[in-house]
């Protein structure tokens, strides 16, 4: 789809990847964008409209639907990481929180934008999921399922939504420079790099996106040698816990 004139709405708005998105549509020539956030006052861009949204609320879901019934691209970004190995005392309960947000969250933004993309002629989905979408790490385990299970929303909604003509896309990464991944050493991606390659590769019609290097990387591991990619995140485990 052209993101030139089109109106989206972005989850999570207010700050990191989020903010980008809102960025990169405005400068791609989006005509209007939605900036959800749990605290609209947050968004304080006068070039978007802000607009109460928490995913893991249905009403807000509802509401904003309602409200912003013009919309042709939505970009489901909110996300929370926990950073819980899987057999940590509060495991359950971190597993949870990300399932609310990142699972149930993405599933019910989707099936309450549905009907909207549908009338606007089909319109577009850009789901931000991550490189743990293709594997498990010990030492994040439980957002690790949470985004798992994800790519299944992700997936299913394609092939459910593209008989009205609605474009899904998965988009994956590393470490991206923002909040979330602050006390994290490794090389990290800027959130604009990624919300550009995201919407590029929804106007190109591209069902996955490999937004950065890292994704390049897992990817071809994870298929080719995958055995090897195992043993090392066992090694990683081994001394990290030490």
């Amino acid at each position: 789809m052209d993101i030139r004139g089109c109106v989206a709405l972005v989850t999570g708005a207010n700050r990191g990847l989020g903010r980008a998105f809102t960025e990169a549509l405005i400068e791609a020539g989006a005509a209007k964008v939605y900036a959800g956030a749990r605290n609209p006052a947050e968004i304080t861009d006068p070039r978007l409209v802000a607009i109460r949204l928490d995913v893991t609320d249905a009403d807000t879901i509802s509401a904003a639907a309602e409200r912003c019934g013009d919309t042709m691209l939505v970009i489901n970004n909110a996300g929370i990481m926990l950073s819980t190995p899987m057999l940590a005392p509060d495991a359950a309960d971190a597993m949870r929180r990300e399932m609310a947000v990142n699972v149930f969250g993405l599933q019910a933004m989707i099936a309450g934008f549905a009907p909207v993309l549908a009338r606007q002629g089909g319109g577009g989905v850009i789901n931000i999921l991550s490189v743990v979408s293709w594997f498990t790490a010990p030492f994040n385990a439980t957002y690790c399922a949470s985004k798992q299970a994800a790519l299944a929303v992700s997936d299913a909604a394609r092939i459910q939504l593209a008989e009205q003509g609605t474009q899904v896309t998965g988009v994956y990464a590393g470490f991206i420079d923002t909040d979330m991944a602050a006390g994290i050493a490794d090389p990290k991606t800027s959130p604009r790099q990624i919300a550009d390659r995201a919407i590029a590769g929804l106007a190109a019609r591209e069902d996955h996106v490999l937004a950065d290097e890292r994704a390049r990387q897992v990817r071809h591991d994870t298929r080719h040698d995958p055995c090897n990619f195992a043993a090392s995140l066992s090694l990683g485990w081994k001394q990290r816990a030490r």
